[in-house]
């Protein structure tokens, strides 16, 4: 008889492997002049770790200019349900466009940098 922890380590060993076989090949990281462009639809079609990625780096930015910190807590929650309801109603604007405008709408509840 096998023993469980065996047949479960197994079992994960064969997902990791089938998941990574059907993960692509990272692109090559985008230049802000590049990185403003994207659409929401745009970043929409793109893979869900890609696409955090992105988003975070372009809110960093926005709240860098505006001379905040990004809250790891509810404040920061807020700002992702105003940039998701943004693409949801328009989601041919810049990414890069509706975070700064969801951050430009929270700033007062931002910590300052």
């Amino acid at each position: 008889m096998i023993p469980k922890a065996l047949v479960a380590t197994g079992a994960l060993f064969l997902v990791s492997v089938a998941a990574q076989a059907q993960t692509p090949t990272p692109a090559p990281t985008l230049a802000f002049e590049q990185a403003v462009f994207i659409t929401c639809k745009e970043a929409h079609a793109m893979q869900p770790e890609a696409r955090k990625a992105l988003a975070y780096y372009l809110a960093e930015y926005s709240a860098r200019y505006r001379g905040v910190t990004l809250p790891e807590d509810s404040r920061g929650t807020q700002v992702g349900f105003l940039v998701r309801g943004g693409c949801t109603l328009a989601p041919d604007a810049y990414l890069f466009t509706v975070i700064d405008r969801a951050l430009a709408a929270e700033i007062a509840k931002m910590p300052k940098r």
